[in-house]
């Protein structure tokens, strides 16, 4: 017989009791909780006074891998690279969570409340749920407390004020490339629509017929009429008209094709997904560096979330370097070249 499988709100539930049974990351000069046997536990960080215990790292690396992982086996190298993640993960929060407390931030308890009483409602029949209801609550609680405070924390440091006439303009004269509008292309096209599963017989002679027709179109044939009559596109009722387009608006193997071309050139035959298919480049716009004033509400926007990222980037950099932080790394699996270049990026 085959096991049943969790569905979501189950193994949310189940996320819920690990939660409760085990304490959560303490923090604020917590002592870390005793062991059944009532020796200290193992501790995985110190983060200035904030202890983080090894049952702490492993509750929050079994849900990482449970979000992460769930819907097959982890790769070769994976679960190495996020074993260092959630370390981080945790390091940072704690940091974040002293700072938190440091500025006197509390915690929105009336959407905690609200939040509670959503899984009151939810699991209000469920058997775990009621044996296990006081610790929930109490595990839950604190949660949503660390997350509330975090959110207020990040909310606080990215508030930064908007930019004034000069910076926007410092900005815009750096960054041109933002703010440029991209070559525009006027194409035609034609499709000699082919099934993709047809034998190599039949792609040939689709081949052979556009090859064809691109003798006809060079010696003056009209694009056109020969779409509205050939193509098997959508297109052909505007006679293979596409409109002006971008880069990135096409496959690689057509925008290969077309970086080719001239106004006025026609291309070879080129096999495409759908068939083989022409193309017929009628204009090239340039790239256009659009005005400063047409594009004042961009670069304000581009300016807040760049200073918004530094400005809640440099507070955790600052936090980490004022702290003493010690972590056991001596239980992470040693890293692969590819995971620990993966690692390095992230």
């Amino acid at each position: 017989m085959k096991p049943k499988r969790l569905s979501n709100a189950h193994l949310s539930l189940l996320a819920l009791l690990a939660g409760a049974l085990f304490s959560m990351a303490a923090f604020a000069g917590d002592a870390p909780p005793p062991s059944a046997a009532g020796s200290v536990p193992p501790v995985f960080a110190k983060v200035g006074s904030i202890v983080i215990t090894q049952q702490d790292y492993d509750i929050a690396l079994e849900g990482a891998a449970r979000r992460k992982f769930y819907h097959g086996k982890p790769p070769e190298g994976a679960i190495a690279v996020l074993q260092r993640e959630v370390g981080v993960t945790l390091v940072t929060n704690a940091l974040l969570l002293h700072e938190a407390q440091h500025r006197d931030l509390k915690p929105d308890d009336a959407a905690i409340q609200k939040t509670l009483q959503q899984y009151e409602q939810r699991y209000l029949n469920n058997e775990q749920y009621k044996q296990n209801r006081a610790q929930l609550v109490q595990s839950l609680t604190k949660r949503l407390q660390e997350e509330s405070l975090l959110s207020k924390l990040e909310s606080l440091v990215r508030n930064v004020p908007p930019p004034n006439e000069k910076q926007m303009r410092e900005y815009y004269a750096a960054h041109p490339d933002k703010f440029m509008e991209p070559e525009q292309l006027r194409l035609s096209y034609i499709l000699l629509a082919v099934d993709p599963s047809s034998p190599s017989a039949k792609w040939e002679q689709a081949r052979e017929e556009a090859q064809a027709l691109v003798k006809r179109l060079r010696d003056g044939a009209d694009f056109a009429a020969m779409a509205r009559a050939k193509s098997g596109d959508v297109s052909a009722e505007q006679g293979g008209d596409l409109g002006y387009m971008h880069r990135g608006m096409m496959s690689d193997t057509v925008q290969g094709t077309v970086d080719k071309l001239n106004p006025g050139d026609i291309s070879d035959p080129i096999r495409v997904l759908e068939g083989v298919a022409i193309v017929r480049m009628s204009d090239r716009k340039l790239p256009k560096l659009n005005s400063f004033e047409a594009t004042k509400e961009r670069i304000r926007e581009l300016w807040l979330r760049e200073q918004s990222d530094l400005a809640w980037k440099s507070l955790i950099e600052r936090l980490k370097k004022e702290t003493p932080v010690q972590v056991d790394e001596s239980r992470y699996l040693p890293l692969t070249t590819a995971a620990g270049e993966h690692a390095v990026k992230k």
